[in-house]
Parts: structure tokens; C-alpha cells; sequence
């Protein structure tokens, strides 16, 4: 009786993602985006610092970068997704209600460092040791947003009748196909994913410690760590997909494979090239800026 109880447990969904201040809504999701936007650039500074930046330049980077990330998340997922937008008895609009959910990190990391790049020609700082301090932040700021999926009851995995299961309420299964709509539990993907995301994080920040691992290194072992953890979660998801059906494989899945393909032979050729970090991660040109002190985040 007792075991039953237990396995018939679950993680409960979010009775709402939305509160009001008067006729002002504070939406989780964006809560979730916004802290974990926080944390990264937070941890940024002092790894950056500690390699030799000033502080505040993440943040002046940042300014740039973010804006472009979010275009390419929100572009990203429409591109994929667009079947819930344009058509039939689809309301085009939806494609800009980025509050609903619906970002692609693949769009985000390749506009967002289209951004930091022209933030960087503007202030003389080199990309590959600013992309390197960003990355461990990164992951951080991933294992936080995933968790605006989870108040959005999105995103979530095949059917899953354990205890730490999820429940989703029958509004946000609708769009399901037919034979998961009378399913209630499903795998949190959400929670593996920042799981994965802590994990990867863990071992990240202890390879840059032992290794020095500089010129973009450190940023493409994180490419490496994200796209293995994605390809496998991303098999458990059910949301329909544009182009789910490649060769049996989601597109995510494809995507993390090439990434993970490309980020690991940038790994292995600049480090039979370089060993070590940059002397300097400013632009030829530009004076050097005072030392910083050093961090436990390095």
C-alpha cells in the first residue's frame, strides 16, 4: 500500500505563470530569462576580470549581445515551429508574443555572439577569452530559464508514470497529438536539462582550472557538454517539431550533432595550435587595461 502511494506521486505542475500588478503581468518565463541573463553576465565579470578585463565590460557587451540573442531565440523557433503560426486558422501575430514561450538556444547562441562580436570590435576586446569567461555562465543562465518552460507547462517528455514524473493540466496538452491528450504525467525534460546544465557547469569551470584552456576552448568544450546533454533529452520530447522526421531524428537532435561535430574539431586543431590562454584579451592597438584581482570563479 505504502509503495503504491509512493510510485502514484508527481511533480506538480504550476497552478499559474502569470501574477498581476494592477493591469501590469509579471510573467515567470520572463522572470526566469531575466535572472538567469543576471547570473551569466554576474559570473562573467568576475572570470573575465580575473583574466585580465575590467569589470563592467561584460556588462557593456552584454547590452549588445542580449538583444541580438533574443531575436535569433525568438527567429529560431518560429523558423522551426512555424506551423503554429502561419497557415490555416493560425494567427500570425502569436510569432511576437515571445512572452508564451518559444526560444531556440541555437538562435540565441549564434546572435548573441554575432552581438558580443560587434560590442567587441567597438570596445578593442577579443572575442575567443570573452567567449571563454562566458561560458560556464552560460550554462547557468540555461538551468535557469529552463524552469520558464516548467511555468509554462511546456517542453516536456513522453508519458511517465513515476514519482518524479510531471503533471500538465489538460489546456496544455491540446496540442498534443491525439494518443497523449488523455496522458497526465509526462518526463520533465525541463529538470533534466538544468540538471545537465549544473552538471556540465561543474565540469567545465574544473577542466578551465586544470587545463588554462584558452582561444575559444573553453567556449566550444561548452558547445560540446550542452549539445550532448541536448541530443538525448531532446528524444524525449513530444512537441511537434518542423522537421522531426529527418532520417527518424528531431532537428534539434541533428543540430546538437553538428555543433558538437564542429565544436569538437575547433577543440582539438587550435589546441595542437595554442596551448595555454591569450597574454591578451584586447585588441591590437588598444592599451591594456589595469590587472584585476584574481577569483575563486577561474
Amino acid at each position: 500500500m505504502t509503495a503504491s502511494l509512493f510510485v502514484s506521486q508527481f511533480i506538480p505542475s504550476p497552478s499559474r505563470g502569470v501574477w498581476h500588478i494592477g493591469d501590469i503581468p509579471i510573467r515567470a518565463y520572463a522572470l526566469c530569462i531575466i535572472a538567469g541573463v543576471i547570473v551569466a553576465v554576474w559570473f562573467g565579470e568576475r572570470r573575465w576580470a580575473a583574466r585580465g578585463g575590467r569589470h563592467g565590460q561584460v556588462g557593456d557587451v552584454a547590452i549588445w549581445a542580449v538583444p541580438f540573442g533574443l531575436v535569433g531565440a525568438r527567429a529560431y523557433h518560429v523558423a522551426t515551429d512555424h506551423d503554429l503560426y502561419f497557415g490555416a486558422g493560425k494567427h500570425p501575430i502569436r510569432a511576437l508574443e515571445v512572452w508564451n514561450g518559444g526560444l531556440g538556444i541555437w538562435g540565441a547562441v549564434a546572435a548573441g555572439m554575432f552581438g558580443a562580436w560587434l560590442a567587441c570590435r567597438h570596445y578593442g576586446i577579443r572575442l575567443r577569452p570573452l567567449a571563454d569567461a562566458l561560458a560556464p555562465g552560460l550554462l547557468l543562465a540555461q538551468a535557469i530559464g529552463r524552469w520558464g518552460n516548467y511555468f509554462n507547462q511546456e517542453l516536456f517528455g513522453r508519458p511517465l508514470h513515476t514519482w518524479w514524473a510531471l503533471k500538465i493540466d489538460p489546456a496544455h496538452r491540446a496540442d498534443l497529438p491525439l494518443k497523449y491528450q488523455s496522458v497526465a504525467t509526462f518526463h520533465p525534460t525541463f529538470l533534466y536539462e538544468c540538471i545537465w546544465n549544473l552538471g556540465a557547469f561543474g565540469l567545465l569551470i574544473w577542466a578551465d582550472r586544470k587545463f588554462k584552456l584558452g582561444f575559444g576552448r573553453c567556449f566550444a568544450l561548452y558547445v560540446m557538454f550542452y549539445c550532448a546533454g541536448r541530443s538525448w533529452i531532446e528524444n524525449l520530447r513530444i512537441d511537434p517539431v518542423e522537421g522531426s522526421d529527418v532520417f527518424g531524428l528531431r532537428l534539434n537532435v541533428w543540430t546538437s550533432i553538428i555543433f558538437f561535430v564542429l565544436a569538437s574539431l575547433y577543440f582539438v586543431v587550435v589546441g595542437r595550435r595554442h596551448k595555454g590562454r591569450e597574454e591578451s584579451v584586447y585588441r591590437e592597438g588598444r592599451a591594456p587595461e589595469p590587472e584585476a584581482e584574481d577569483s575563486l570563479a577561474t
